[in-house]
């Protein structure tokens, strides 16, 4: 059965029922931001965060929409090659939505320094240290070649952390298995205007405002 994606709050995303039932879905909608757009500076400036937020993630929400209301219609009809060739559309622009989602909320403009409590002790007990998690994680997003997110996710078979790269807009758990808790968007709209070419320091900048509150009730509420 075929699913789709809804978002539900600023805490995340949620799995609601097969595309069958879309003719009575909410639209989908472009979440507020918990900050102001140059709440993060001088580490992401508002001129990146307005044009990520109002028009990148926004231009997801609105095609999603589209392509749902494109896959409701060869549902209704019958026409199994649309749904087929409808896939791609709701692929990238739900996973650009659920993944912008995420990665709005993993970020704060009192975040920075070190997870706490049951996170930090997983992240030792998985990578050795913070240090080594934070040199593999940056690793894995410096890496990814031409547009994608560095992750860090929740084996939940295993209950153990990993460390993943998806590529363009493919949204974590719906292409590897793994629980989402911390993303980062390696994109270049995410860092041009204020790091030009150079990812590395725009990787090096946005640990100063990760928001391992958020990260850590990700964890937790995955574990349960």
């Amino acid at each position: 059965t075929t699913t789709v994606y809804f978002y539900s709050s600023r805490s995340g995303v949620k799995l609601i029922a097969p595309l069958g039932c879309l003719a009575s879905r909410q639209k989908h909608t472009l979440p507020d931001l918990p900050y102001d757009y140059g709440a993060l500076e001088p580490h992401i400036n508002a001129e990146i965060m307005q044009l990520h937020h109002s028009k990148h993630h926004a231009t997801y929400v609105n095609n999603l929409n589209v392509a749902e209301e494109k896959y409701k219609e060869a549902l209704s009809k019958g026409d199994v090659t649309a749904q087929v060739s409808l896939q791609p559309a709701l692929k990238f622009n739900g996973g650009g939505h659920i993944n912008h989602t995420i990665f709005w909320t993993n970020l704060s403009p009192n975040g920075g320094g070190e997870p706490k409590g049951e996170l930090m002790e997983a992240i030792k007990r998985d990578f050795g240290s913070f240090a080594n998690f934070k040199e593999k994680l940056t690793a894995v997003s410096v890496g990814v070649q031409g547009s994608g997110w560095g992750w860090l996710g929740y084996n939940k078979e295993h209950g153990r952390l990993q460390i993943a790269a998806c590529a363009n807009q493919d949204p974590l758990q719906g292409t590897t298995g793994l629980i989402p808790l911390l993303g980062i968007d390696v994109w270049e709209h995410a860092y041009y205007l204020q790091y030009k070419n150079v990812r590395p320091d725009y990787l090096k900048a946005i640990w100063n405002v990760i928001n391992w509150e958020n990260v850590s009730s990700r964890y937790a509420a995955c574990k349960k």
